[in-house]
């Protein structure tokens, strides 16, 4: 799982897939996290993509390495965790956010993967798969 933060810490960005009303939603992120043994993403309560991922937590997220041209899939279950402590380890590693969210506001929303397969690829290795 460490390999897997890494890659994704590395891209900065990757784009995070989910479902509403059978219409596949993709939208980019940048936050990510190891808490406790797990890989954590983040985002607010309030927006869409929560609402989304309560409805159906099964998403996919994806980014790329320019510098090695590889690219990483991640599909797996993303869990709420509501502890104060998960949201304000996440926010202690983005300190910009913290203009925009607390660890002690309704908001905040801190989210673990469960049952996650993660593949990396390239054109020039075969695929790779991690699960955790």
């Amino acid at each position: 799982m460490n390999e897997i933060y890494e890659f994704i810490k590395k891209c900065g960005t990757y784009y995070l897939a989910t479902v509403e009303d059978g219409q596949p939603r993709n939208r980019p992120f940048g936050t990510v996290n190891v808490f406790e043994g797990k890989l954590y993403i983040q985002t607010g309560k309030s927006k869409p993509v929560s609402k989304q991922i309560q409805k159906n937590p099964k998403v996919e997220i994806c980014c790329f390495d320019g510098s090695t041209g590889s690219w990483l899939r991640l599909a797996g279950e993303l869990v709420r965790d509501d502890r104060r402590e998960a949201k304000a380890d996440m926010l202690a590693h983005y300190p910009d956010l913290q203009k925009m969210y607390s660890a002690d506001d309704d908001n905040t929303e801190v989210l673990y993967f469960k049952n996650a397969t993660a593949t990396i690829s390239s054109f020039m290795a075969p695929p790779r798969t991690v699960t955790f």
